[in-house]
């Protein structure tokens, strides 16, 4: 014979399987493609130089890919070309992307999370010479 809090147990389990498949449902992060509109930025932030970096003389892009969720925040941020791993010029990008936000992408008419590419460029000014 099954004890009681065995087969509560069980019974608990199979009864939260459907809450399980909706919250995984809604944490599906969808591609840009056909059918998905894709998140549009309403607050964008530049990256900041560190002084390090300025000194090296570095410029150019780092390549950064991230999810927007479904209430325009900005997660899960990863750098997928590097620019600059010494001065903290590829956290700095990571950092300036996480304060974007996003109007969401949609499925359906509604608020869904969308992977996107987010570029980012870092680009010294000539400073103006003394005459």
């Amino acid at each position: 014979m099954t004890r009681p809090s065995t087969l509560c147990a069980v019974v608990l389990a199979l009864l939260s399987m459907p809450a399980l498949v909706t919250l995984a449902a809604q944490n599906e992060v969808f591609k840009p493609g056909p059918g998905i509109t894709m998140p549009k930025p309403i607050h964008t932030e530049k990256p900041r130089y560190t002084a390090e970096a300025m000194k090296a003389g570095i410029q150019g892009t780092v390549l950064l890919d991230a999810v927007v969720l479904k209430d325009g925040n900005v997660s899960n941020v990863e750098v997928i070309r590097s620019l600059d791993k010494t001065y903290g010029l590829d956290e700095s990008a990571i950092e300036a992307a996480r304060q974007w936000r996003f109007e969401p992408g949609q499925k359906d008419g509604k608020p869904v999370a969308v992977r996107v590419s987010i570029e980012l460029t870092f680009t010294l000014r000539d400073k103006p010479q003394n005459k």
